[in-house]
C-alpha cells in the first residue's frame, strides 16, 4: 500500500484499507522509527557531554601546568641614596633585571613614576629614590 493511500486511510480509519496486520506492521515501523530518533538523540547527547569534558580538562590541566623548577618571584622595592655623579639612569642601569623589563627605559619609566620624577629630571647627591626589584623569596 502507498503511502497516499496510508494518508488517506488514516484520515478516515476506515478499515476498508487497513488489515489487523498492517495496521500492527504500520504501528511497530513509527515505533522503532521513534526508537531509533530517540538513540541518536542520545549518542549525539553522550558526545557533545565527552567533547566539552575532554576541552574542560584539557583546559584545566593546561593553564594549571608549571615546571617542577618554577619559584615565584615577588616584587619589593628599596630606598636608594644618590652619590655624587649619580645620575638617574646609573642608577638604574645597576639595578636593571631584563627578565621583568622590556628595556632600560622602561624600568626607568617606573622608578619616575614611583618617585615622582621625570625622566630628565636631575637627582642631587643626598637624595633617596625607591627602586623595584624582584626576588624569589618571600619577606
Amino acid at each position: 500500500m502507498s503511502s497516499a493511500m496510508y494518508a488517506a486511510a488514516s484520515l478516515y480509519n476506515d478499515p476498508r484499507y487497513f488489515s489487523k496486520s498492517e495496521v500492527r506492521i504500520r504501528a511497530n515501523k513509527i515505533r522503532r522509527q521513534r526508537i531509533f530518533r530517540k538513540q541518536i538523540i542520545m549518542l549525539l547527547l553522550l558526545v557533545a557531554i565527552i567533547l566539552f569534558s575532554l576541552i574542560f580538562l584539557n583546559n584545566s590541566i593546561s593553564t594549571d601546568a608549571q615546571s617542577d623548577d618554577y619559584a615565584p618571584e615577588f616584587k619589593y622595592y628599596t630606598a636608594v641614596t644618590i652619590h655624587a655623579g649619580d645620575s638617574l639612569w646609573s642608577i638604574a642601569s645597576e639595578h636593571f633585571n631584563p627578565d621583568h623589563y622590556e628595556d632600560l627605559g622602561s624600568y626607568v619609566g617606573e622608578i619616575c613614576s614611583i618617585n615622582k620624577l621625570s625622566t630628565d629630571s636631575v637627582v642631587n647627591a643626598g637624595e633617596c629614590i625607591i627602586l623595584p626589584y624582584y626576588e624569589t623569596e618571600y619577606k
